[in-house]
């Protein structure tokens, strides 16, 4: 590596990616025979570095790899600044962003049934701020209907790693009681 640590190195290559990358997706970047696992350890150590310093950057797993962010704690001098806040959601675009993320994939008709209002013009609006996407079709249904599922995109909006880190049931309660006829349907 010329005098250059590993964990050098991998600070910069997520550093300058666009997206999160994960230690697999780093491998093609090196000429020397290096390992994802030892690229994850690098970039484990990078994040205990972050933290053990308290800088305004923390390097954090989203989205299935590594991203470095400013600390949330931080985001009212960043929007002072000048920084546009990230745009926000309506009620109907988080309901119906709740129940594709723990129903995907799942049909346009699934959504409405369970929201009991038609999801056409929210579920655009999700795709075109890249939430939600079209996964696939269902060629058990006639016309093969489109089967919405979220995006990458999601994911980093969030700050999940994966689906799996989706908050609980008993988490989602606490954080903003959906209305009760929206929870019932959703969780049943």
């Amino acid at each position: 590596m010329s005098g250059q640590t590993l964990k050098t190195v991998v600070e910069g290559l997520i550093f300058a990616s666009d997206s999160p990358v994960s230690a697999e997706k780093l491998l093609p970047a090196f000429i020397e025979d290096v390992q994802a696992g030892e690229i994850q350890a690098a970039i484990l150590e990078l994040k205990e570095d972050y933290e053990e310093r308290r800088s305004a950057l923390e390097l954090r797993e989203v989205a299935g790899g590594w991203q470095f962010r400013t600390r949330p704690d931080l985001s009212l001098h960043i929007l002072r600044l000048g920084h546009k806040a990230p745009p926000r959601l309506s009620r109907a675009a988080l309901e119906t962003l709740a129940v594709v993320a723990y129903r995907q994939p799942i049909l346009r008709a699934e959504i409405e049934k369970i929201r009991g209002v038609d999801a056409g013009g929210v579920l655009r609006s999700l795709m075109e701020k890249d939430l939600v996407k079209v996964s696939q079709r269902n060629d058990r249904l006639p016309g093969r209907p489109m089967l919405y599922s979220t995006t990458k995109r999601f994911l980093e909006t969030f700050d999940l790693p994966s689906l799996s880190d989706l908050p609980s049931i008993q988490e989602m309660d606490r954080m903003c009681p959906p209305a009760p006829e929206i929870r019932n349907k959703l969780f049943d």
